[in-house]
């Protein structure tokens, strides 16, 4: 039962602080699963950030989900996903109620334009983290250039952009 509210607060406090999405969550979630509770390694870390992407849902929540259950099954995976949503929930029920009230507020206009120089901090955060240990060589490199490059260029759609890198990886890595 210890484990489980360990996995519950540890989430919740993910829930807490990462504002701003999926994206702007990862450094928080990387610091409790891999750092602060050992219960994933940096490559299984990885591993769950692309399984997260690419299946239905955010990535805080899939995250969540994966991790709970690695540690605690069905119910580590109950109790981490509730940990992850609770405080969101809370307070979106609480901010319904007002928020029509002030939608016109040039404080909370203010507030929130105030938060986006950090939002954008901690994406670039998640970004750096991840690609300092996705980029090991030069092929990866190459990849995610032609990626970047096709996603800039094209108007192709991201999931046809998921498939490109992984005929991509297939290519550089099953062939060369």
């Amino acid at each position: 039962m210890k484990m489980l509210i360990n996995l519950f607060l540890s989430f919740f406090k993910i829930g807490i602080f990462g504002y701003g999405g999926g994206y702007a969550m990862l450094p928080l979630i990387e610091r409790e699963v891999v750092i602060t509770n050992p219960w994933l390694t940096s490559s299984e870390f990885l591993d769950i950030i692309g399984i997260s992407q690419m299946t239905p849902g955010p990535i805080s929540i899939n995250t969540a989900t994966f991790v709970g259950y690695r540690i605690g099954g069905f119910l580590g995976s109950v109790f981490a996903t509730v940990g992850v949503v609770s405080f969101s929930f809370i307070l979106v029920s609480i901010a319904t109620h007002y928020i029509l009230k002030f939608k016109n507020s040039k404080i909370l206009k203010n507030a929130l334009m105030g938060m986006r120089p950090a939002l954008i901090g901690l994406i670039i955060s998640a970004f750096i983290s991840l690609a300092s240990k996705s980029y090991l060589d030069f092929k990866s490199i190459i990849i995610g250039v032609i990626i970047l490059l096709v996603s800039l260029k094209s108007k192709l759609h991201p999931i046809l952009v998921i498939v490109l890198s992984g005929v991509l990886g297939t290519v550089f890595y099953g062939v060369l």
